[in-house]
């Protein structure tokens, strides 16, 4: 089939990563992944949640969408007075994404929050927050090491999301909306720089997928990660 913008099943939409868009958060980074745009910020507190063990610190998440994000307004979480379903389920996909590679001894006894802020959402905003996301942790942690307040860096490995579904019956890497919501199988994923998982989100939306389906999509996903890293390094550098 012929994608929307002509991209080849396997490509990427052009992707960018401003890094230290905003000058009062200790790491920040806006991404763009084609249409989609993420503010993600991480801003650092020198204390820790009660459940945290005495001597590590933590990394968690927030994830909202603004108004007019998408095509049409949606209210604020804070006019409906609770949190939606969808933002409690991203932010908690993101907060596990970033834990799962931080040494939290190393961090020291402090909590860095990242705040993800969907200003145009086009398709994978959730996987392009946990990239950005991890852009601005990494940033922040190599600021307080400038800063003689941690010696060494707190995080193994690098970090990035990307989604893939199959649409027509083709598999297809980083779905727009208007692929998203004609896909009938779709799939978030998150790895590591050494092709490691750390999470896999797969629905069939129109039909069940077979286990080869699978594999084929998360292959697509694996090589998106990969291009997606080289870019996180050009910009945070080796960890």
């Amino acid at each position: 089939m012929k994608r929307l913008d002509g991209r080849a099943a396997n490509a990427l939409r052009p992707v960018e990563i401003i890094p230290h868009f905003n000058q009062f958060a200790e790491g920040s980074c806006l991404i763009r992944c084609g249409n989609t745009q993420v503010l993600c910020t991480a801003s650092v507190e020198e204390r820790t949640p009660p459940h945290v063990p005495f001597g590590e610190g933590w990394v968690t998440a927030e994830y909202d969408m603004l108004p007019r994000a998408n095509r049409e307004r949606s209210r604020r979480d804070i006019s409906k007075l609770k949190l939606s379903g969808r933002s409690a389920e991203i932010q908690r996909l993101i907060g596990r994404s970033l834990r799962s590679v931080v040494d939290f001894r190393l961090l020291g006894e402090r909590t860095i929050t990242i705040d993800c802020d969907v200003l145009q959402g086009d398709g994978g905003t959730r996987t392009a927050s946990v990239t950005g996301g991890f852009v601005a942790l990494a940033l922040a942690c190599r600021k307080l090491m400038e800063e003689g307040t941690i010696l060494r860096m707190p995080l193994r490995s690098y970090v990035a999301g990307i989604s893939a579904g199959i649409v027509d019956n083709e598999p297809l890497l980083d779905l727009c909306y208007e692929e998203d919501s004609a896909a009938m199988v779709d799939l978030n994923c998150v790895m590591t720089d050494r092709g490691e998982l750390i999470e896999l989100q797969a629905t069939g939306e129109e039909r069940p997928f077979t286990l080869e389906e699978q594999q084929a999509l998360v292959t697509l996903c694996s090589k998106g990660i990969r291009e997606l890293v080289e870019l996180q390094k050009q910009i945070v550098g080796r960890l």
